[in-house]
């Protein structure tokens, strides 16, 4: 065991009651001499805290809630394991995680950064939960092996490289991407970063429509768009291949297309010709969701998916009209030169 790096385990926790002990229940069994778990409090106002301290875990509290970047670098900085191992409060991970963890880090040492993906059991109840647990499945399972961004979900970095770049950005606006952020930097200091779809782990959040359309838009599209206009050149990988930029522009139009027809009602056909466009593009993941939960689920999942490609619009429409409007601002260009 001394020739495989230790582990250091961080798992930010906000009002996480509700899970955060069946996450450790399964972490616990996996952890061996040198490893550590960490639970960064941050700022709950539930009985997390206990929950964490019966565990037998370490435990820091922080007074106020300043976000999960924040709450994990914090986590990092007051551990000492060769690899740090980051997991959601809500996440339950299969009973060999750490120990394929570790034995990956062990083997393959050009590898700075390692993460997995939710499995295809999704515990909340309803049509918008299991649609995004399994949404965030399906890319997973397809994405590249050679990643560009990183999970902090279910995801474990080399201390060396994650210090070397400065750890997770704390900025507010940040927050919710601070993880594939961490990987375009990662990347772009040369670490190479590997997605394992076998790695696996359940998902146990509750998703309602408003905080979808909310995350996918303000907490996603929005940041991401916006990473990317400051990150020439990253990846298209995940949730950025051509496909998913095309079915974008193409739910864009075929809404605008239905706007008007109210006034030219031929332009119907153009709308439907593009939402069917949009379902030929992303029939594997019709199909997936059919065999996975039967015909009727991936019918009622076709709306959302619909809108999570709508929010995607707006956010990224949001973004670069910011980012257009900050160029257009008096003395932009002598700050950007500065």
């Amino acid at each position: 065991m001394s020739s495989l790096p230790r582990i250091a385990i961080v798992v930010p926790v906000f009002d996480g009651a509700a899970t955060l002990g069946e996450c450790l229940a399964a972490l616990l069994p996996g952890v061996v001499d040198g490893d550590e778990i960490v639970v960064v409090d941050d700022g709950s106002r539930d009985g997390s805290v206990g929950i964490a301290e019966t565990a037998g875990v370490r435990v820091i509290r922080l007074p106020v809630n300043g976000g999960q970047a924040a709450a994990r670098n914090v986590g990092v900085g007051a551990s000492s394991g060769d690899v740090v191992l980051f997991v959601d409060a809500d996440v339950v991970v299969a009973p060999d995680v750490i120990a394929r963890v570790r034995q990956t880090f062990a083997t393959r040492a050009e590898i700075a950064a390692l993460f997995g993906s939710y499995d295809d059991r999704p515990r909340a109840r309803g049509v918008v939960s299991a649609y995004r647990n399994l949404l965030h499945h399906y890319v997973h399972q397809r994405g590249a092996a050679e990643a560009f961004t990183f999970w902090a979900g279910c995801g474990a970095v080399r201390r060396a490289a994650f210090e070397q770049v400065g750890g997770f950005d704390e900025r507010p606006w940040r927050r919710a991407i601070e993880d594939i952020e961490l990987g375009y930097r990662l990347r772009a200091a040369g670490h190479r970063l590997l997605l394992d779809p076998t790695l696996l782990c359940t998902h146990l959040k509750r998703w309602t429509l408003r905080s979808m359309l909310w995350t996918d838009t303000a907490s996603r599209a929005l940041p991401w768009t916006r990473l990317m206009i400051e990150t020439p050149g990253a990846g298209s990988d995940l949730n950025l291949t051509l496909a998913q930029r095309l079915s974008v522009a193409l739910v864009g139009g075929g809404l605008a297309a239905c706007g008007l027809a109210l006034v030219w009602p031929t332009l119907l056909w153009v709308a439907l010709a593009a939402f069917g466009t949009v379902a030929f593009l992303n029939r594997d993941f019709y199909f997936y969701l059919a065999r996975r939960r039967g015909a009727a689920f991936a019918a009622a999942s076709l709306p959302l998916h619909l809108l999570y490609f709508v929010c995607s619009g707006v956010g990224f429409a949001w973004a670069w009209a910011g980012w257009a409007a900050g160029q257009r601002a008096p003395g932009t260009a002598r700050r950007a030169s500065a």
